[in-house]
């Protein structure tokens, strides 16, 4: 193992990159001020989903959000079974945000045995030979050879113990994403892993970021993703990759943002008094939600509540082509 204070990490700090923090910092603050994520359940679960269903989707796994959502919610699904499991995997991985410490280099190998449970035969130790990191079929560049990993990875995580109080969480999570990415420690699951660190990490300094869909980002500017790795390989740091992740973390506050004033903006009190009385994916009759919500009267329930909710696709119904099906149930989305 390089000794630490000889282990040096290159990468500038540019104004541009300051712009960007002091820009997310304020964000940042406004939506945890919000509060949103804590009284609306609803999104920090839809969100979590989106935050697996773009990591998987990078790394090239076929199932759709919704498929995703049904696998998560334990309904069957029709599909590759790996792509499945990948799924299960994921979510516990995720799940587990805010129980481990992400300047742990053990509790690294523990969550990659568990993002690969029955996915891979490597399954929480380090590699044994050469990988490369891919674009699709495009090879961006060849990682480290295996016998440099085990001393590599020590250094990178005693770096991070090092200047975690001296170096903001947003560069820093930055830098050991793409430094992850570089030494590519393991077999498999390399990315799923480097972007979950990163929420960790950046959970750790704010745990709003537990809950932000930061990988439907990447997921959108994929290829800028690559790019940037390949620019930062080119160039010898990692200056190119902490700005395109500073600019991707910004652009999902200012979808959080959105998201919170949209949710509000349009919400009778009545309407969010039925969506806060109903579980996520949860069926409810008609009757029980009235009385959940102490109504007597089924017209004013129908006109003041459930059908404003299902107008603006809060809610959903379980026979959609029988809208007045005595067996009609309505689930929260």
């Amino acid at each position: 193992m390089y000794p630490v204070e000889h282990y040096v990490l290159p990468f500038s700090i540019t104004n541009q990159m300051l712009t960007l923090v002091a820009q997310i910092a304020e964000k940042t603050g406004r939506v945890s001020n919000y509060r949103s994520f804590e009284t609306k359940p609803h999104l920090r679960r839809n969100n979590r989903i989106r935050s697996i269903h773009s990591s998987l989707a990078i790394e090239a796994n076929s199932l759709s959000l919704d498929e995703v959502k049904s696998v998560i919610s334990g309904k069957t699904v029709i599909g590759p079974q790996k792509e499945i499991q990948e799924v299960k995997n994921a979510y516990r991985a995720y799940e587990m945000l805010g129980q481990f410490d992400p300047h742990s280099l053990d509790d690294l190998k523990k969550l990659h045995g568990v993002m690969t449970y029955l996915t891979v035969q490597e399954s929480g130790v380090f590699r044994n030979h050469n990988e490369g990191v891919f674009n699709g079929d495009r090879c961006i560049f060849m990682a480290p050879p295996p016998e440099f990993v085990p001393d590599q990875m020590e250094s990178l995580f005693a770096w991070m113990r090092k200047n975690r109080n001296e170096i903001h969480p947003l560069i820093l999570s930055s830098v050991f994403h793409y430094e992850f990415v570089f030494i590519h420690p393991f077999a498999d699951d390399n990315g799923r892993m480097a972007r979950l660190w990163q929420t960790a990490l950046l959970s750790e300094w704010n745990p709003i970021f537990q809950y932000l869909p930061l990988e439907s980002r990447i997921h959108e500017f994929q290829n800028g993703y690559y790019d940037a790795i390949a620019a930062c390989h080119s160039a010898g740091n990692s200056d190119a990759f902490i700005s395109f992740m500073l600019d991707k973390i910004n652009l999902t506050l200012d979808w959080a943002l959105q998201q919170i004033a949209e949710k509000d903006a349009y919400l009778s009190a009545e309407v969010q008094r039925l969506i806060d009385a109903m579980e996520y994916d949860v069926p409810y009759t008609g009757a029980q939600l009235m009385e959940k919500l102490s109504l007597k009267s089924r017209d004013n329930f129908r006109k003041l509540y459930l059908l404003p909710a299902l107008e603006n696709g809060l809610i959903t119904m379980s026979i959609p082509d029988k809208p007045t099906s005595r067996n009609q149930k309505y689930i929260r989305k």
